[in-house]
């Protein structure tokens, strides 16, 4: 029970000084908050409050590796801003195994941000990784209104592409790749990353 009363004391302390201490914007604020609530959960779900304390032998914790779509999104999406910052958050979430988790975190950038195409397409590649790596509808709707508010941005299509290729569905995401290819223009930086993946999907079909 003791442990308990510390974890809540705590979590409201922290709460309050980031509040009224913190000088954090509201999306930067939120996201705080957010971790802070993740980090209760995770000591709930895994700890023992309730339980005396009492030394153990520490235990290496895996990590996934970042998401094709973590390591490519530089090039395509926006690298700083409020954007930028839960995406790098789901990212995490993602290494940790935590994909719902990273749903839910990108959700939360939504509700500040709707019109956000970045987080739009983000919120189509967390639910294609907590789905298994499968496109779902609700991935593609997501993909879809991303390409709606951005109808000239690279990163919907190519993202979408990308995550029906990983999905083993490579006609539909070379397609998709070849439909982008047609209206990039020759002098971009990205039209050549474009055209490895057309060759890389058209090898893998001949096979």
């Amino acid at each position: 029970m003791t442990g308990w009363v510390i974890l809540v004391v705590l979590a409201v302390a922290v709460a309050v000084a980031l509040i009224r201490f913190g000088r954090l914007s509201g999306s930067a604020r939120e996201l705080a908050l957010a971790a802070l609530l993740l980090g209760i959960a995770g000591y709930a779900w895994q700890g023992s409050p309730g339980e005396p304390g009492q030394p153990t032998r520490p235990r290496d914790i895996g990590m996934q590796p970042d998401s094709a779509f973590a390591q490519q999104r530089g090039a395509l999406l926006q690298r700083f801003g409020t954007s930028a910052q839960w995406l790098d958050f789901a990212d995490a979430l993602h290494r940790m195994g935590r994909d719902r988790e990273s749903v839910i975190a990108i959700k939360s950038g939504l509700k500040e941000r709707p019109r956000d195409a970045n987080l739009w397409v983000g919120l189509g590649n967390a639910l294609v990784l907590a789905g298994d790596g499968m496109v779902s509808p609700a991935a593609r709707l997501a993909f879809e209104r991303a390409a709606q508010l951005a109808p000239d941005h690279p990163g919907p299509p190519y993202f979408l592409a990308l995550s029906y290729a990983q999905s083993g569905q490579v006609d539909q995401a070379l397609e998709i790749w070849r439909a982008l290819l047609a209206r990039t223009p020759p002098t971009v930086a990205w039209r050549a990353e474009i055209e490895k993946r057309i060759a890389e999907a058209e090898a893998q079909l001949q096979r």
